[in-house]
């Protein structure tokens, strides 16, 4: 654990060198949350029930969507370190060989962190307003997280996997644009009926629904296990096969 926090400090430290790093992470969200409310936002909310606020109704995919931003970055981070020889090097030292994995994970977590605040920083400047108690701001918090981790385990495969830095880039940026074909900008019944029958039944919808319901103070419904089905199954997976791709290739 001491080595996965040193190396996670190391991390740390290269992603605060990096500015334009940091500023596109940041404003990539905040920017498509500035288009789709200003720009698209009149016309997709003559959709959606009288007196919804489609500020409130669109923050939660943009949340996911700064996530997914930020784990592409740690899918560049982990080519980078592979090709660098950095996992080989720690693999010499009599430090535990899944620390440097971890200390990705954990990096990708902290920084997706500091962006979603920023996010929600930006969208309570834009009229964002929220009856949630604090359970509810908890739980949409902590499903927050468990996406953060469930994705940045699905960008480690193509960062382990991937021979260019623009193939691991490739690979890890639909995770950016999958909130775009789900609930979260407008609803699903607007869509053409094969579009609606995918966006209906991916695992964004029911996330997006599930954190839109706890900031607005609504029931969840099943829409939470379907939500919590997905994260854990996916992360599953992707952890099983980048450990797998870990342990061949490093």
């Amino acid at each position: 654990m001491k080595n996965t926090f040193v190396l996670f400090g190391r991390l740390i430290t290269h992603i605060t060198r990096s500015p334009e790093t940091i500023v596109s992470a940041m404003v990539q969200p905040v920017l498509i949350m500035l288009l789709f409310v200003f720009v698209f936002g009149g016309a997709i909310k003559a959709s959606l029930p009288e007196g919804v606020n489609y500020v409130n109704f669109q923050l939660p995919g943009i949340l996911i969507m700064a996530i997914a931003y930020n784990t592409s970055y740690t899918a560049l981070r982990m080519f980078g370190d592979r090709q660098k020889g950095i996992f080989n090097r720690f693999n010499s030292m009599p430090i535990s060989r899944s620390s440097a994995l971890w200390a990705h994970v954990l990096a990708s977590v902290t920084s997706s962190l500091f962006t979603l605040a920023i996010t929600f920083i930006s969208a309570l400047i834009i009229g964002f307003r929220s009856g949630a108690n604090i359970i509810e701001w908890l739980a949409a918090a902590a499903i927050l997280i468990l996406l953060t981790l469930t994705l940045t385990w699905v960008a480690i495969i193509p960062g382990l996997a991937a021979k260019t830095s623009e193939g691991a880039s490739f690979l890890a940026f639909p995770l950016v644009f999958l909130p775009l074909f789900s609930s979260a900008f407008a609803p699903t019944d607007t869509m053409p009926k094969a579009l609606r029958l995918f966006a209906e039944n991916q695992p964004m919808t029911s996330i997006v629904e599930t954190i839109r319901a706890l900031l607005n103070s609504q029931p969840v419904g099943s829409d939470i296990w379907t939500a919590l089905a997905w994260c854990v199954g996916i992360m599953a997976a992707a952890w099983f096969f980048a450990m797998r791709v870990y342990m061949r290739r490093i």
